[in-house]
C-alpha cells in the first residue's frame, strides 16, 4: 500500500470504481462443489481516463479488489470534444462489436448497460453507442475500451493532413 501523502495514493483516491459482473464458477472436486469468482470492474475519473481490471479469487470480495488494482494497472487517457467524443468509431474484440457516435449537448448516453458503464465513469456525457453481435460482458466493455483507445483528436489529424478545419 502507498504512503500517506504519496501521489500514489492520490492517484487511486480519484478514480470512480464500478464493478460490473461478478461470475460463479464450480468445479467438481472428491469432496463437493468448489466455487470461485471472477470479477469485471472499471474506474475512471470523469475527465477522460479509464481503466478495466478483471480478476479471478476463491471469495467476491478479493476479487473485487484483485479486479480493481488491476483497472489500476490498465489506466487510458482519451480523447473528449466538449462533452462527447471527437468522431464516429467502431471497435471489435472477440466476437464483440461496439460503435460510438458523437451527439448534440443534452443528448446523454443513450447505450446498453456494459458500454453505458464504461462511458459513464469515463466522462462522455453525450453519446449513442450501439452494441453489435456478442453479448459477453467482458468482451463487450473491451471493445468499448478499444473504441476510446483509437479516439483521435480531429484537429492534430487535420494539420498532419494538411487540410484546413
Amino acid at each position: 500500500m502507498a504512503k500517506k501523502g504519496t501521489k500514489e495514493e492520490d492517484f487511486e483516491t480519484e478514480f470512480e470504481e464500478k464493478v460490473l459482473y461478478i461470475n460463479r464458477c464450480s468445479k467438481v472436486v472428491k469432496g463437493g462443489r468448489k466455487f470461485s469468482f471472477s470479477a469485471l470492474v472499471v474506474i475512471g475519473d470523469g475527465n477522460g481516463r479509464i481503466g478495466v481490471g478483471f480478476a479471478k479469487a476463491n471469495e467476491v470480495a478479493d476479487a473485487i479488489r484483485k479486479g480493481g488494482e488491476a483497472a489500476r494497472k490498465n489506466v487510458l487517457t482519451f480523447e473528449l470534444e466538449g462533452t462527447t467524443i471527437p468522431h464516429e468509431i467502431v471497435s471489435d474484440w472477440d466476437g464483440a462489436r461496439v460503435m460510438l457516435k458523437p451527439a448534440k449537448e443534452g443528448t446523454g448516453i443513450v447505450a446498453g448497460s456494459k458500454p453505458r458503464a464504461v462511458l459513464e465513469v469515463s466522462g462522455i456525457k453525450d453519446v449513442i453507442a450501439k452494441s453489435l453481435g456478442s453479448n459477453n460482458p467482458l468482451n463487450q466493455v473491451r471493445a468499448t475500451f478499444k473504441a476510446l483507445a483509437d479516439l483521435r483528436n480531429r484537429q492534430v489529424t487535420f494539420d498532419a493532413r494538411g487540410a484546413i478545419a
